[in-house]
């Protein structure tokens, strides 16, 4: 048995962002396509950076010897991580800077640097500097006593500056020993365009154009006089941004979360990105920021590849991108009335983004306009900008509906936004519900309260996502829609409990965590292993973002131990090491990467030729099932079972963007038979929907022929 149980959650959440620029560099994808999946490795670190890099760096400060369960002490952790890193990054600059770039120019798509801009594109870069760019910026200097504030993520330009002989400054101060560094900063504005597009000097049909950060740096004697610009640079800086609220301050909650997006402002910096063009800049700001060579991560020309993505808007941005794929509206859903009806007579399972994400959106809409419903109840933890599910909550709050929503103020990097949604539905007289203490809410549920004849009838919807219409086209989750009064009766509950003064009451068909999820999932465990027999093995299936929780993993290692078979899709970390004899030759554990983000959660219990299924807000993660409000709900109508089943199975035929862990951590493509045809499963659960979608019955206007004499 391997001596080794556990990987690491950092290394193997590095190997998950290897696995997006996996899909970066292949050749056979859409040039921008690829081009996003380097962006979203770019954004991924960012992220990495602020809140695991900054938290094992804590623990180094605070328990230098700890080991985690893989064995590492933090040194050793942040030592691979910054090896891998910046291995990912090196391959991630390369293909973006001889392999991309490159071939956009070939597709009439030129970036130009500042070194081979022409007279005629100098001067119109000149003009644009001075007429839009120039009034944004504010140089700053760093020979004061206290050096800049560098903003988290912001991107900046470094001048090192010599004085021009001959000229006398205005300062006195700025004048100084000829020998003496001099380097200014100025932030690159986040407000305006980041490409420039630039007149054609050549022949050829194409489209050149400049980036915003080139520009700056190219104009930057222009924020100086009386210095020569000597070096330049551009960098950005990730700052720790892993604060947890202090809910035992007894301060107002809003005001104790306000102080958190301040601190994370100011935090301590965890790593620098900056272009490789000036080692004196370079070594002064590392100084200056307390960073080591390990922080520091060099790239050859863009800071943020994100900023070449306003090249989709263009006229060849379509061609060089995927085929548009539809988000169909559900064939078995009503588009011109409630669903109240239909719910009654069956459930149905919706499937973002393959399926519209509209049916939420007037499940609330109706709701809100329906004389008939007395309340709704619901959680919102990202519900992203302009929601449309957040307008229709305020007008059903002024219409005198009873409208309860808990928003959760401690979704990370969306504090700002949600405490602006809470002030902006109280004013509209819903009442609002700050999370729980000490435990963030991350289950999502709504409930919509009608009477009916002379009875009162619930309706409710579970996800495994946000209700955020504009991530619902690009992850990729599924929710329930039911009328079950079993479901409902625990949907009450639920509520009840986290809005009010409540003990927990025995919920018969949802499981809630930190309360009964884990237990149930261990006890399904179980249940596997003791009913498995060598003619009939137990089997356990599981789709979820990352598998950590360390009790969950020791059951799975036991099943597997008892001859159940574990198939697990895991898109992000997994600490589970697969494959061992005598520990985990039973689990298979496979990740896929494709155009939509994989987000949902589906847990398959054959349990003996009695199966069951369910749907989770939660990974199967000790901060999902100690730390958080989340909830498991079950998949129950055959119709809706079969639906489910069927998805979930889709994800282990994949062929094309499949990739395997094996038991060293490695992730290799899966490998296809010559007998086997390509099997993608987002293509073909697109296909399938688009089938739904054909088979409607296809409505046509009756035509009424007027008579004339």
């Amino acid at each position: 048995m391997s001596e080794n149980r556990f990987f690491n959650r950092e290394l193997s959440w590095l190997e998950f962002n290897a696995r997006v620029l996996h899909q970066g560099l292949r050749k056979e994808l859409p040039l921008l396509e690829r081009l996003q999946f380097l962006s979203i490795v770019t954004s991924n670190f960012d992220e990495f950076f602020q809140v695991r890099v900054a938290s094992v760096k804590r623990t180094f400060f605070d328990k230098p010897e700890f080991k985690d369960a893989s064995g590492l002490t933090p040194q050793m952790v942040l030592t691979s991580i910054s090896a891998r890193a910046h291995q990912i990054i090196r391959t991630q600059q390369e293909c973006l800077m001889t392999d991309i770039i490159p071939s956009l120019a070939e597709k009439g798509l030129v970036y130009v640097t500042p070194e081979c801009y022409s007279q005629r594109q100098t001067e119109y870069i000149q003009n644009i500097f001075k007429s839009e760019i120039y009034p944004l910026l504010t140089p700053l200097r760093t020979d004061m006593e206290a050096f800049p504030h560098i903003k988290n993520l912001a991107t900046y330009a470094a001048f090192l500056l010599k004085p021009i002989a001959g000229i006398k400054t205005t300062s006195e101060e700025l004048k100084g020993s000829d020998d003496e560094l001099r380097v200014a900063l100025v932030e690159i504005p986040g407000g305006i365009q980041n490409i420039f597009w630039l007149p054609n000097d050549t022949t050829k049909k194409q489209k050149q154009f400049a980036l915003l950060q080139d520009i700056i740096s190219a104009c930057g004697t222009q924020l100086f006089p009386g210095f020569a610009v000597a070096e330049s640079l551009l960098f950005k800086v990730a700052r720790d941004a892993d604060f947890a609220v202090d809910e035992d301050s007894g301060s107002n909650f809003i005001h104790a979360m306000e102080d958190v997006l301040i601190q994370r402002k100011s935090s301590f910096p965890v790593q620098m990105t900056c272009n490789g063009t000036s080692d004196v800049i370079r070594k002064f700001l590392m100084e200056k920021l307390e960073l080591s060579e390990d922080d520091v991560y060099k790239v050859q020309q863009i800071i943020n590849p994100n900023d070449l993505m306003d090249l989709r808007d263009s006229d060849e941005g379509a061609q060089l991108s995927f085929d548009r794929w539809e988000h169909f509206y559900p064939a078995d859903l009503p588009e011109d009335e409630p669903y109240w009806d239909t719910l009654k007579l069956r459930d149905k399972i919706l499937h973002v983004p393959y399926e519209s994400y509209d049916p939420v959106v007037k499940m609330v809409s109706d709701a809100a306009d329906d004389p008939d419903v007395l309340g709704i109840k619901m959680t919102l933890y990202r519900a992203g900008r302009d929601s449309p599910i957040i307008t229709a909550l305020e007008r059903a709050a002024q219409r005198g509906k009873q409208v309860v929503v808990l928003v959760e103020l401690k979704a990370r990097f969306d504090e700002e936004r949600n405490i602006a949604w809470a002030n902006e539905l109280e004013q509209a007289g819903v009442t609002v519900i700050y999370g729980l203490k000490n435990l963030k809410v991350h289950a999502k549920i709504l409930m919509v309260i009608r009477k009916e004849s002379d009875t009162i009838r619930r309706y409710v919807h579970l996800a495994t996502g946000n209700y955020n219409p504009k991530t619902a086209k690009l992850y990729s989750d599924l929710s329930l829609f039911t009328a079950n009064p079993q479901i409902a009766n625990d949907a009450t509950q639920f509520f009840n409990l986290v809005t009010g003064y409540s003990t927990l009451q025995k919920m018969d068909y949802l499981g809630m965590a930190p309360v009964t999820i884990k237990s149930r999932l261990l006890s399904m465990i179980q249940r596997e292993i003791e009913r498995s027999t060598p003619e009939q093995p137990g089997l356990i299936i599981a789709k979820m973002n990352s598998l950590t929780h360390e009790e969950v993993i020791a059951a799975l290692y036991k099943a597997s131990q008892a001859g159940v078979k574990v198939l697990l899709n895991i898109r992000g970390i997994c600490m589970l090491v697969p494959g061992v004899k005598g520990m985990s030759e039973n689990i298979k554990v496979i990740s896929i990467v494709d155009r939509y983000l994989e987000h949902s959660r589906i847990f398959y219990f054959q349990n003996a030729g009695n199966p069951e299924l369910y749907c989770s807000s939660a990974d199967w993660m000790s901060r999902n099932l100690d730390r958080r409000i989340e909830l498991m709900f079950p998949i129950l109508e055959k119709a809706a079972f079969d639906e489910v089943k069927k998805i979930l199975d889709s994800y282990f035929k994949d062929n094309t963007n499949a990739m395997e862990l094996s038991q060293t951590g490695s992730w290799t493509p899966v490998e296809k038979d010559k007998k086997d045809e390509s099997y993608q499963t987002q293509f073909e659960l697109y296909k399938y929907y688009k089938k739904l979608d054909d088979s409607k019955p296809q409505t046509t206007e009756k035509q009424f022929e007027v008579r004339r004499k």
